[in-house]
């Protein structure tokens, strides 16, 4: 199936996704690469050839940011990222609404708890996804997050460094 087809299928696809990393970095480093839109754009991306813009950053509760995301070279999917709950240094709380060419491909509850642990962070992402085009965006959601998390400890990783 391509993914022109894909955007054809009916119904919605659910599924709760769940992603730890310990990050070599306090809580409130950690909170702040989150709450700040130039430092997440820094490591956000899930990969080299990948790239996150914000169009738009308002992290408050009921604040907004909108992104375009995807190849460096061609960010054609579009991102909306509400905030719902935030409690400095502790938890997130969020909604996310991806779309491309003006379809909506999913939405997500995302629920970030931070925790101290010794000089580092324990980093707990939920997303609760309903996907509208099926399991591919849930595994590309699932590969997505993976990658960012990852280059986010790679980034207080070379920052010790």
């Amino acid at each position: 199936m391509t993914f022109d087809d894909s955007l054809q299928t009916a119904g919605v696809t659910h599924a709760t996704l769940v992603f730890e990393r310990q990050v070599p970095a306090t809580v409130d480093k950690v909170f702040e690469a989150f709450a700040n839109a130039g430092i997440r754009s820094e490591w956000s991306a899930p990969s080299e050839s990948a790239t996150v813009i914000y169009d738009q950053e308002d992290f408050r509760e009921g604040g907004e940011d909108r992104f375009r995301c995807g190849s460096k070279a061609k960010p054609e999917i579009d991102g909306t990222t509400r905030y719902l709950e935030i409690i400095n240094d502790r938890l997130i709380v969020s909604s996310e609404t991806i779309s491309m060419n003006g379809k909506r491909l999913c939405v997500s509850l995302i629920t970030l708890e931070l925790s101290p642990s010794g000089g580092t962070t324990m980093l707990r992402s939920t997303s609760q996804l309903a996907s509208f085009i099926g399991q591919d965006m849930i595994q590309g959601t699932e590969t997505g997050n993976n990658g960012s998390l990852d280059r986010l400890v790679d980034y207080f990783s070379r920052k010790q460094a």
